[in-house]
């Protein structure tokens, strides 16, 4: 069989390094916002769904390579803990699943290794250990500063806390800090936002992740919404709040590199570098952005590598007994798979736009493109482009498509013109 080479979806490329997604659905509560794939009370089951993950990696390790996928393709320079709260984890089972990787893959020295956790839960001596094991990203889900937008999000933290776990972060010699913030809620002012953005400037970390309130189907929140308990959000009154955040965190020096992502400039960096080495940015998600190849892993993850996308079934349980099972799959695809499709270069065009289209700063590079797909853009979108220009969507500078400012707020106009 010849080498498979690692790729987006939809295409064949030069080799690019993967990214690692180890997804942990556990949590001691679910948030009245979250649709993730998360599941209250079943702390009981994390050793089992740990001893799940580090096999189910070790069985798409060895399929890759008995595929005969070559070596600079098993490269990984992300690996991300994401839920659910990963920090639920003790540092045992983190270590597990990080020898895993690391003898399974060919991990970088200088990999990015990001995990999640929950503000109030955490001690300088935890985030040691993690440090000590390689983790150098942290990322909090802090979402407000006011204790009454807390309560409606169901969040059992306080702003103190978010405060305390940047200061052990801090202590434990954490150096790359981000903050999830939320706007557009219920009841939410513009000047209780500006109050929160405040907020979460005075923790001085090096990354701050802002999202507008989405309604999810199956939320509690939305529900609640729907029977008229909670006021509608106001779309018009979020998109002053946006606009009034990309205002006060570009006084702050803040870059923001992707419609919801802001990052700090490192100290020293060479004019003209990448955004990931100017900046803080997250490496891990540029990855899904750029529309490169990852590896999921945990119930409900997806991946997308080497000409497939694919989903885990959602329940632990299932996916514990899919794993322990061991059906034979077709690399990158593992045991716990519900689902998998061949993607084509159609999807590959399509995913590379309207995801490449969020990342503000870099846009979309034509001459990439046209190097990925073996055709222009203007050839395969044309009408889309001169229809979203015209309305002002989007704009055309130095060989990029970049969204305009008022693209931003109607990022979703512009997506679905390439879904």
């Amino acid at each position: 069989m010849g080498r498979a080479r690692s790729t987006g979806c939809g295409c064949y490329n030069p080799p690019v390094a993967l990214s690692l997604y180890l997804h942990i659905p556990f949590c001691t509560t679910r948030c009245s916002y979250c649709d993730f794939n998360t599941y209250a009370r079943l702390e009981d089951r994390i050793p089992a769904y740990v001893e799940a993950l580090a096999a189910e990696i070790r069985t798409v390790a060895a399929g890759m390579r008995s595929a005969d996928v070559a070596a600079e393709d098993l490269r990984v320079h992300t690996v991300y803990f994401g839920g659910g709260t990963p920090s639920l984890l003790g540092a045992e089972s983190l270590r597990l699943l990080l020898r895993t990787a690391r003898s399974e893959f060919e991990v970088s020295p200088d990999a990015e290794i990001s995990i999640e956790a929950n503000p109030g839960s955490l001690s300088s001596s935890r985030v040691e250990a993690w440090v000590r094991l390689g983790v150098g990203r942290l990322s909090l889900g802090g979402q407000s500063a006011d204790p009454a937008d807390l309560t409606l999000l169901g969040r059992r933290h306080t702003y103190a806390d978010v405060v305390e776990s940047v200061r052990a972060a801090r202590a434990a010699g954490m150096a790359n800090l981000n903050v999830d913030w939320i706007l557009g809620l219920p009841h939410q002012s513009l000047d209780s936002w500006k109050t929160t953005l405040q907020r979460a400037l005075e923790l001085e970390t090096e990354h701050l992740s802002i999202y507008s309130l989405s309604l999810e189907y199956g939320t509690p929140l939305r529900a609640w919404v729907l029977r008229g308990l909670v006021p509608q959000p106001e779309a018009d009154l979020a998109a002053d709040m946006y606009e009034a955040t990309v205002e006060r965190l570009d006084a702050a020096d803040f870059v923001q590199y992707e419609i919801s992502n802001w990052a700090r400039r490192r100290p020293v960096a060479e004019r003209g570098s990448p955004i990931e080495e100017a900046t803080f940015a997250c490496r891990h998600n540029l990855q899904y952005w750029r529309n490169q190849p990852y590896l999921g892993f945990g119930a409900g993850a997806h991946g997308c590598a080497l000409g497939w996308r694919y989903s885990n079934v959602l329940s632990p349980d299932g996916y514990i007994r899919a794993v322990s099972n061991g059906r034979p799959t077709l690399p990158p695809i593992g045991p716990a798979a519900a689902t998998q499709e061949k993607t084509t270069p159609t999807d590959g065009m399509g995913e590379t736009m309207f995801l490449g289209l969020r990342l503000v700063q870099e846009g979309v590079n034509e001459e990439g493109f046209s190097r990925r797909f073996g055709r222009s853009i203007a050839s395969t979108y044309g009408p889309e482009l001169e229809r979203l220009t015209e309305q002002g969507l989007i704009a055309h500078d130095s060989g990029r498509l970049r969204l305009t400012p008022r693209g931003r707020l109607l990022g979703n106009r512009v997506f679905e013109a390439f879904v």
